[in-house]
């Protein structure tokens, strides 16, 4: 289905604010191989939007490592605040995914472990 969209001429960076964009509403519902098909089409890893902020917050959400590993390949910034103000290791923290807390800190670069702010407070007050 999500073939046959694109190739009408859908769009895959808008948004809503139901679920975002397709790629953070694939990644929230653990669709890994729709997450890399559409990260094969360009969509833009960082668009901020829906009830997740973007797409890696979303798979930091559910506990997919897979799809935070795609994301992060794809150059999904890692730092970045969405849902509460919250990073995506803030957010893997509270929901308690250590293989996601895994993934971000092996493959994630520059995090900032005790950034500070969100609702969750620093990723290990979070936990």
């Amino acid at each position: 289905v999500v073939k046959l969209l694109l190739h009408k001429g859908a769009q895959t960076d808008q948004t809503s604010q139901l679920h975002g964009t397709a790629l953070s509403a694939a990644a929230s519902r653990g669709r890994v191989e729709i997450v890399r098909f559409l990260l094969r089409k360009e969509a833009n890893v960082n668009v901020v939007g829906g009830p997740y902020g973007n797409a890696l917050q979303a798979a930091a959400w559910i506990g997919s490592a897979p799809i935070v590993e795609a994301l992060l390949g794809a150059g999904a910034d890692m730092n970045a605040r969405g849902d509460g103000d919250c990073t995506a290791l803030q957010i893997a923290a509270f929901a308690g995914h250590a293989n996601v807390i895994r993934t971000l800190l092996d493959l994630g670069g520059a995090f900032n472990i005790d950034a500070p702010g969100g609702k969750y407070g620093c990723a290990l007050k979070a936990a």
